[in-house]
């Protein structure tokens, strides 16, 4: 009996259950990985916001780390929400013993605009998690509150994956999603883009990921499941740039069917194949 990838999510938990860690496991479940999880926070949370965190202690998160990876083992691992700089310095040091891909979402603000990340931590996440990231994944927000590059146009990304990349992750995916139409790079010219745009580059080689915009607000997990499914396709053995295409594309059909729950914004769809 074949056995599939093992990945390991390191997150906050999402009670609506669109992102966090909730969001990883159906993604790696619909990618065909085995998801394990290291529980860091609890959440009250909705489509209109977060109504209330609670971190857990760091032994706490040692020991579901341990408890995993001891006995099962991992091929590749998540991280997500961490919240503060007691929890990204343990979530570090224990990344630190693995010789596997990790791909670092560094949560720093809920899609309704809440604080998922004390200011206190950034300085944590800068110099001790960030350099452990094979991949690391912030979109613009978390760009900014990194590193204080404003990104305006695509054209702009350049700057934002160098800021970035100065933090030691071997690979910068900075997620354009939220920027409006404008100027992105195709085959080493400015070319029109309506599309959404990332830049996934290691400093040397680039690769613009480009995917059609759909007109819905229903977006609640969208960094949650990319990065997840990142993480899925290099357990299964594919390079950087292969996942990264791959996760691209399967958190754009997310996107595209992506439902109304609630009164606010909705979640993507992690089961948009199965209903395909």
């Amino acid at each position: 009996m074949r056995t599939p990838p093992r990945v390991l999510t390191v997150a906050g938990s999402d009670s609506g259950g669109g992102a966090g860690i909730q969001a990883d496991l159906k993604t790696m479940l619909a990618l065909g990985a085995h998801g394990m999880s290291v529980l860091t926070a609890v959440t009250a949370q909705n489509s209109l916001g977060v109504q209330g965190a609670w971190e857990l202690p760091a032994d706490a998160v040692r020991a579901q780390f341990r408890s995993v990876v001891d006995d099962i083992g991992v091929q590749a691992v998540k991280t997500g929400m961490l919240s503060s700089a007691e929890l990204v310095t343990t979530v570090a040091e224990l990344l630190a013993g693995l010789s596997v891909p990790v791909v670092v979402d560094p949560v720093g603000i809920s899609k309704h605009g809440d604080a998922l990340l004390a200011a206190s931590a950034l300085d944590a996440v800068r110099g001790t998690l960030l350099p452990t990231a094979t991949v690391a994944t912030p979109n613009l927000d978390e760009v900014a509150q990194l590193t204080g590059v404003r990104v305006r146009t695509p054209a702009d990304m350049r700057r934002a994956a160098d800021a970035i990349l100065s933090f030691g992750p071997r690979w910068a995916l900075i997620k354009g999603g939220h920027l409006p139409g404008g100027t992105a790079e195709a085959d080493g010219g400015p070319a029109p883009a309506v599309d959404a745009v990332d830049l996934l580059t290691d400093g040397s080689e680039e690769h613009w990921l480009r995917a059609p915009r759909h007109d819905n607000r229903h977006t609640h997990g969208t960094g949650c499941t990319l990065a997840s499914a990142l993480a899925a396709r290099l357990a299964a053995g594919d390079t950087v740039p292969q996942a990264a295409a791959a996760a691209k594309e399967y958190v754009t059909g997310a996107i595209a069917a992506g439902f109304r729950l609630g009164a606010g914004i909705g979640p993507v769809d992690h089961g948009w194949r199965l209903r395909g």
